[in-house]
């Protein structure tokens, strides 16, 4: 026997539980993006290697992109990212397009990845922008629709935290401790690995890469200090429009957060939860307003931030926050009572989904019992059996598989009867 074909290494197969949890996120994604007004939208899935080249670095296009030759020579990739197509697209038509605009999508990407828990080398990504103002109150709105995302899952504050820094803010600390600009971004990849170190080789990395003990010192002191936030007046507005949207209690200052050197340009956020096994951001974005100007476009303000289907999806199974796995989207099961009924089946099942309701009719006509059976395991609700006695009277025979109960009623009656039970 031939041995059997594996799946890609990194990818996913999405059985209908895994759908439907797939379909859970997207649902929730779709309905915090629309509450505050954004469009949906989409871009190509494969893109030039060119359009990465500049601003994601090097790492992502050498390393991390799946880059192939196309049949006229040309060097592709799956998309590792969508930013920097979203940059395109808006450039290609900024003379058209009525701003601000908002923007979102959901849609796959691929990234050649170490596979490990809480990360594939092929997921699905929430992405969403607001294009075309710059100000604190902008960066707010984007906060607060993570925020109604993460409450509309039911991760309360108290199960997940969305964390605030300013790369202007921290920019002004390196300027008082004296840190060359030259070091800036060696700094903050710094601070951005300070968690993930142990303090002793933390310190004598920050020697390593140029900073004397007085800055290092100085460092520490600035990345311990939760009340830098107030001598920005940028965060100040940040946090008062924050606490009018209603999400205050979700957000938290915190001058640890470095993310995208290479992108943000101002404000910069992380969500993450705050209890559980996973040590990753559950999503993360900030103000990048320098972006659509490498793509040949004019300079424009932007704010937006991702987040991967993946972590998400763990975090909320492993709160048990998951809607019931539903196996079959009918509620209704006609059952077959015999080969002579195949049709009477087949018209009253027509009938009922042509008033709105979904049916699966049992596709045999095997024991009537059997029949239930696969009913009660795929979770339906109702079965219906036309047998001789029930189509010579016009009558359908309507059972109930949550309690047993069964009644006989009229066909003309059947959609409301079976329509008061699902309900």
């Amino acid at each position: 026997m031939a041995g059997k074909i594996q799946s890609v290494k990194g990818t996913r197969e999405f059985y209908p539980e895994q759908m439907s949890l797939r379909n859970f996120i997207n649902e929730k994604v779709r309905a915090a993006s629309q509450a505050f007004g954004y469009q949906e939208w989409e871009a190509p899935f494969i893109e030039t290697i060119d359009l990465y080249a500049a601003k994601s670095g090097e790492e992502l296009v050498k390393k991390q992109s799946f880059t192939f030759q196309d049949r006229g020579g040309d060097f592709v990739t799956l998309r590792p990212e969508l930013t920097p197509s979203l940059a395109r697209m808006i450039a290609a038509k900024q003379g058209e397009l009525t701003f601000p605009v908002r923007w979102w999508s959901f849609g796959p990407f691929w990234r050649y990845e170490q596979p490990q828990k809480g990360r594939s080398r092929e997921f699905f990504q929430w992405n969403i922008d607001l294009l075309g103002v710059d100000s604190p109150e902008a960066d707010a709105e984007l906060i607060a629709v993570a925020a109604t995302f993460l409450r509309s899952v039911g991760l309360n504050p108290q199960l997940a935290a969305i964390y605030v820094n300013n790369r202007r803010l921290m920019e002004s600390e390196f300027d008082a401790l004296g840190i060359a600009s030259e070091k800036r971004v060696d700094v903050s990849n710094l601070v951005d690995r300070r968690s993930k170190m142990e303090p002793a080789k933390w310190e004598a990395y920050a020697i390593e890469v140029g900073l004397t003990q007085s800055q290092v010192d100085g460092l520490k002191n600035t990345l311990g200090d939760f009340d830098l936030w107030k001598k920005s007046a940028e965060l100040t507005r940040l946090f008062a429009a924050l606490d009018a949207l209603g999400v205050s209690d979700y957000v938290k200052f915190d001058p640890n957060i470095m993310r995208g050197l290479l992108y943000y340009t101002s404000t910069v956020f992380e969500a993450f939860e705050t209890s559980g096994s996973l040590k990753r951001a559950i999503l993360g974005g900030g103000r990048y307003d320098n972006l659509l100007a490498d793509v040949g476009g004019q300079p424009l303000p932007a704010v937006g931030f991702a987040m991967g289907d993946v972590v998400i999806g763990i975090i909320l199974q492993e709160n048990g926050l998951l809607p019931e796995f539903i196996p079959t989207p009918a509620s209704v099961m006609v059952t077959v009572f015999d080969e002579t009924m195949l049709v009477k089946s087949f018209e009253l099942a027509a009938q009922l989904r042509n008033a709105g309701l979904n049916v699966m009719v049992y596709p045999e006509p095997v024991k009537l019992q059997k029949q239930f059976k696969f009913a009660d395991k795929m979770k339906i609700k109702i079965a219906l059996t036309v047998g001789p006695d029930e189509a010579a009277r016009d009558e359908v025979a309507v059972k109930n598989l949550v309690n047993g109960e069964q009644v006989t009623v009229k066909r003309e009656a059947v959609f409301d009867i079976v329509k008061k039970l699902i309900d």
